[in-house]
């Protein structure tokens, strides 16, 4: 592998990045193309949204786009609600995420594994389906009304959070529940014997120690919450947010230029609380220790009580909310005929099945397209460095703080446009799955590196020195050590793709829809039976998924093991 490596030979200027060997040629490729179709189908849209901002309604140019945003009380109103809407689910998330996190890392209580469960159901649907539940529950002719009478008014703030708050929390719970399981218990063992009470301890080494894992999950619900159309276009009736604002810009008033402009305004936010998510992220790794012991949490029924009550309420609600979805599903007239049946998922509307069938298309496009680019851009910055290295890794790392409708509105600008290379691209599957890859884009670049990084040289050092050069060495060194990786980038990238709608909702066409708008628009039908059968085919793949990625890397795991051995 040594020819590979002398791609990392100091030379001066340009000549450093011309590939002298075959080996350098592989690793030359691997950067080339990723990069490439990063520019293509991520630099080149979002440069086209900018340039849309300064474009007017007759074609010209200028800035009236943007001196119209203190004249348009709407868009203002919009801004002000989604920072209302984000600060308020942020706020809640990180509290009771907190609480829910130290339950599962600190407490005692029994059935922690039905608890992740129950937490990981709101990733395995569209985020309009906490929406729909929560109206099936709370709503006008929601199940408490017809069990109690009493009317509730579901839809606006109230309802919005709510429903934020069961879709964004999970996240919140996974990121302080890896913090707090960083905890070394040396430093509690030292405080006891300093005669430190379990309060003391909880305010000067718990928190201390996990507070940028909490800024961290703060963002990153922050960022979630302000971008999310889902749950907004089902519940929020007339509280309108940036999101909806977006939607009823492009696709009500057809105004491009302004739909730009709140796109941008929205991108503004998101990027800056993802900047401060990493930095707390990387803060937060740079205090744990290798040589940490992990903490054994001791009987304490005061506190696994309390714990235990909030934990399983919030997963109760969390379950509650998804079930009645199913079950909606096999109710033949939601809420007025309650009679059991199939009839539901027999549609014959909204195409019947085919946006099923789409969906699975473009997700496995999504996943086969994102692993072979992501694979090749890990390998290849595994023999690079300097400059070039760090503009690649900033270029790989900045979808994440792309809202998806933002993305999403940037592809209508790219590619809608008879005059551009291609436009043929334009109302196909494959420019959605390239969408929802480019989407994810960061998440699974991020864990295919770590993958790649994890690889070890003497491996690839041992296969060399036996004669085998970088194509042995990429096939019988690297493929076998990361193949788990690779798994789960693969069905990582599936799932999402199967369960996402703010970045596709702009390119989708009356010939070429997915599950995710189809329920959206079954929904504002009024078929909300068919729109909780389409939201239950869509959770029963994601879960078949799922349970199918866990089986296979933990097969290929073992399996690792004793060919390294």
């Amino acid at each position: 592998m040594s020819s590979t490596l002398a791609i990392q030979a100091p030379r001066s200027g340009i000549s450093r990045l011309i590939p002298r060997t075959a080996e350098q040629w592989l690793v030359f490729s691997c950067l080339v193309f990723p990069t490439l179709a990063l520019l293509i189908f991520f630099v080149f849209p979002l440069t086209t949204i900018f340039w849309q901002s300064f474009t007017l309604l007759d074609g010209s140019f200028g800035l009236d786009n943007y001196a119209a945003i203190p004249d348009t009380p709407g868009l203002i109103q919009a801004g002000i609600n989604s920072l209302a809407i984000s600060i308020s689910t942020t706020v809640v998330c990180i509290v009771l995420g907190f609480a829910i996190a130290y339950a599962l890392e600190r407490t005692r209580i029994p059935g922690k594994s039905a608890v992740r469960v129950g937490l990981l159901l709101p990733l395995l649907a569209p985020s309009l389906v906490q929406g729909l539940g929560l109206l099936f529950i709370l709503g006008r002719n929601g199940l408490i009304y017809r069990w109690t009478g009493i009317e509730q008014d579901i839809y606006g703030f109230w309802g919005l959070l709510l429903s934020d708050i069961f879709y964004a929390l999970p996240q919140a719970v996974m990121i302080i529940q890896a913090t707090l399981r960083n905890a070394d218990m040396r430093y509690y063992d030292a405080a006891t014997v300093m005669g430190a009470n379990p309060a003391q301890q909880f305010f000067h080494i718990t928190l201390p120690n996990c507070k940028f894992g909490v800024l961290s999950a703060a963002f990153v619900v922050f960022t979630i919450t302000i971008t999310d159309f889902g749950n907004a276009a089902v519940i929020a009736g007339n509280y309108r947010v940036l999101a909806t604002e977006i939607f009823n810009q492009v696709s009500g008033q057809q105004n491009f230029g302004m739909g730009s402009v709140v796109g941008i305004i929205l991108l503004t936010p998101a990027l800056i609380s993802v900047y401060i998510e990493r930095v707390a992220r990387q803060k937060q790794f740079g205090v744990a220790s290798e040589n940490q012991i992990p903490l054994q949490p001791g009987r304490a029924r005061l506190r696994d009580t309390v714990f235990g009550a909030v934990t399983y309420l919030t997963v109760f609600c969390i379950v509650a909310i998804i079930a009645v979805v199913i079950f909606a599903s096999f109710v033949k007239l939601w809420p007025y005929n309650m009679t059991l049946t199939l009839a539901n998922f027999n549609v014959n509307i909204s195409s019947g099945y085919a946006p099923i069938w789409t969906t699975l298309y473009v997700s496995i496009l999504a996943a086969v397209f994102g692993v072979f680019l992501l694979f090749c851009l890990a390998y290849g910055s595994r023999y690079i460095q300097g400059p070039v290295a760090k503009a690649i890794y900033l270029l790989a790392v900045l979808p994440v703080g792309v809202p998806g409708l933002v993305l999403g509105i940037s592809y209508i600008f790219a590619f809608n446009d008879p005059s551009t290379p291609l436009y043929w691209l334009y109302g196909t599957a494959i420019l959605i799955a390239l969408c929802n890859f480019y989407h994810y884009h960061t998440q699974g670049f991020l864990t295919m590196a770590t993958g790649m990084r994890s690889v070890p040289q003497a491996l690839e050092e041992a296969v060399s020195c036996l004669g085998g050069g970088s194509r042995r060495v990429l096939t019988d060194a690297i493929l076998p050590f990361i193949a788990p990786t690779v798994l789960a980038v693969f069905f990582f990238l599936f799932m999402r793709s199967m369960v996402t709608l703010s970045a596709v909702i702009f390119l989708v066409t009356p010939q070429l829809n997915i599950a995710a708008v189809s329920v959206m628009h079954l929904n504002e039908a009024g078929f909300v039976s068919q729109a909780a059968a389409f939201s239950t085919i869509i959770i029963l793949v994601v879960s078949v998924a799922m349970l199918l990625m866990r089986a296979l890397v933990h097969h290929f795991r073992p399996n690792l093991a004793q060919g390294v051995m």
